[in-house]
């Protein structure tokens, strides 16, 4: 049993064939999947979705693309939208210095927000972190103590890596780590203990080898965990049933 921990199955690259994406998932042997809030609209629709697949479960949350129109009215929102059963985090929040959509202290102050959120609420955590390393650390150092989470995508180094576990994190790999040009990150995985590794797809986006160019879909995540496998040097259904495990105790699904 696989289970995806990132998607975003609820966007428009599926509406034309959203429910055999997730019945293909599913059959393939995909059985948990986290669908994963954006925005506002999306994290509505991520918890739509989970209402109506028993097997997917919701995190909603603002990235930080979008820090620059979050509202007052949309926390509050985010906060009744979290007490939702299939609602398993919040996220996926942080900051993206690469892309720079929305200004970079109000990317700040929109992660700052959002982790009291969790806290409050008693959730974990889900980390988009691009080209933000240091701020990304000093805010999870100040205001994330004894809040749990994933780091999704991770793409830093192997000593960033450790700190963030001994912070408490489970480190998320997708498609990123079949790339010719991931050597350094296969390298991170290699070093990491499988218990702190969970694997996502970030559907519909990084598709893994043997499929890049085509849409990501959940069921592609069985190459992420082959890839593991393969760097770890041991059996791909030990990796199946560890990051399974884990996902089940980060998230309780």
């Amino acid at each position: 049993m696989f289970t995806d921990t990132h998607a975003h199955l609820d966007f428009d690259r599926f509406d034309g064939d959203r429910d055999e994406v997730i019945q293909a998932a599913y059959d393939a042997g995909v059985k948990r999947i986290v669908n994963i809030g954006a925005d506002m609209e999306s994290s509505r629709n991520s918890v739509n979705l989970a209402k109506k697949y028993d097997f997917i479960y919701a995190a909603v949350g603002v990235h930080p693309h979008d820090a620059k129109g979050i509202s007052e009215d949309d926390y509050n929102e985010l906060s009744k939208l979290a007490q939702n059963e299939k609602v398993v985090a919040i996220g996926e929040i942080g900051l993206d210095y690469y892309y720079d959509n929305s200004p970079r202290k109000e990317q700040q102050e929109a992660f700052k927000k959002q982790l009291k959120l969790a806290r409050e609420l008693n959730l974990p955590i889900v980390i988009h972190s691009r080209d933000a390393k240091e701020d990304t650390l000093a805010i999870l150092e100040e205001y994330a103590k004894g809040l749990e989470g994933i780091i999704h995508c991770y793409a830093y180094d192997l000593a960033t890596a450790k700190r963030l576990i001994d912070m408490g994190f489970y480190l998320a790999f997708g498609g990123v780590i079949t790339f010719n040009n991931a050597k350094d990150l296969r390298e991170v995985v290699k070093e990491i203990a499988l218990d702190k590794i969970l694997i996502e797809t970030d559907a519909p986006y990084l598709t893994p080898a043997p499929h890049r160019g085509k849409r990501n879909e959940s069921k592609f995540v069985i190459h992420v965990a082959e890839k593991i496998a393969e760097i770890m040097g041991i059996d791909v259904a030990e990796v199946a049933e560890k990051t399974t495990e884990n996902a089940k105790d980060l998230l309780g699904i």
